[in-house]
């Protein structure tokens, strides 16, 4: 069965050292849900620019769908200026672009309603009109629908406010090691511990589902009655650019298919460990996946 699973939010060029590739966390997420085996589909605005054609030529050309993107006329495409220092990226982002003004059309509505998952984060919200419209989307899914919420701390475009509702708003979490202290300082979330942390942050806000990510060294998975924890795969890093957005695709692949919570641990940390061997953020996958 292939499930609809929607990544919403910023879609854009990541300028690397080498040239430019297509990205946006979202846009990853789709797209690695695609290349599992599912209907992997990108809610975005891109400008009405040769940018933007572009990038979504690049997309449909590796199988996205692209075709509930929206064009801009006014506003030109993102992009994001990327750094590597040992595979690890950072980012100058431009802002005021088209994927700021992500409008809740009638075609988004009735594609909320018939989702199987939606997967958003914090940097798509950082202008308030992009974020009414991811809120409301959200909330117009059905009820057994997967709501992941992929933290992805990004510059300074976050704030305790949007990481409550965005959390009040989803069923599921990822976020990295990180994010968590950060999380549960902003929201005064106690615990000695990671464990303790990701136990008293699931319970606050009634989440079926949270997950942290430990880079190179794994992840751990927390439930109402059960975890699961994983040493992660060892691999030479080309970048982790992706990386993460890949991990949770496996993931939502995983836990929409019933499996147990080692089983997505286990095949969230191949498929991560995957992407980040390789150069950006949306490599051809291997047929075992």
């Amino acid at each position: 069965m292939k499930y609809k699973t929607i990544g919403i939010g910023e879609i854009l060029w990541d300028l690397l050292p080498a040239g430019k590739r297509p990205g946006g966390a979202p846009a990853n997420f789709a797209y690695i849900s695609k290349r599992l085996g599912d209907h992997g589909i990108v809610v975005s605005r891109v400008g009405n620019d040769a940018a933007g054609n572009e990038i979504l030529r690049n997309l449909e050309r590796v199988g996205a769908d692209v075709s509930h993107v929206q064009k801009d006329a006014e506003y030109q495409t993102g992009n994001v200026k990327v750094s590597l220092e040992n595979g690890q990226p950072s980012y100058e982002i431009t802002e005021n672009v088209a994927w700021d003004y992500l409008d809740l059309t009638a075609d988004w509505r009735d594609l909320a309603k018939v989702c199987d998952a939606v997967c958003f984060g914090t940097l798509a919200q950082r202008n308030e009109f992009s974020r009414r419209t991811i809120r409301e989307f959200v909330k117009l899914t059905r009820r057994d629908c997967l709501r992941i919420f992929d933290v992805n701390l990004r510059q300074n475009y976050y704030s305790a406010e949007i990481l409550r509702e965005s959390l009040e708003s989803a069923n599921i979490v990822k976020l990295n090691n990180e994010e968590l202290p950060k999380i549960c300082e902003m929201l005064t979330v106690a615990g000695g511990n990671e464990t303790e942390q990701l136990k008293n942050l699931r319970e606050k806000f009634n989440l079926r589902l949270i997950c942290l990510t430990r880079g190179a060294s794994g992840s751990l998975l927390s439930a109402a009655n059960e975890a699961s924890e994983n040493g992660g795969v060892k691999i030479e890093i080309a970048d982790t650019i992706g990386a993460g957005d890949a991990f949770t695709a496996a993931l939502t692949h995983g836990f929409l298919r019933g499996w147990s919570l080692d089983e997505i641990n286990q095949f969230a940390n191949r498929v991560g460990a995957f992407v980040a061997s390789q150069p950006g953020a949306m490599p051809d996958l291997p047929p075992e996946f």
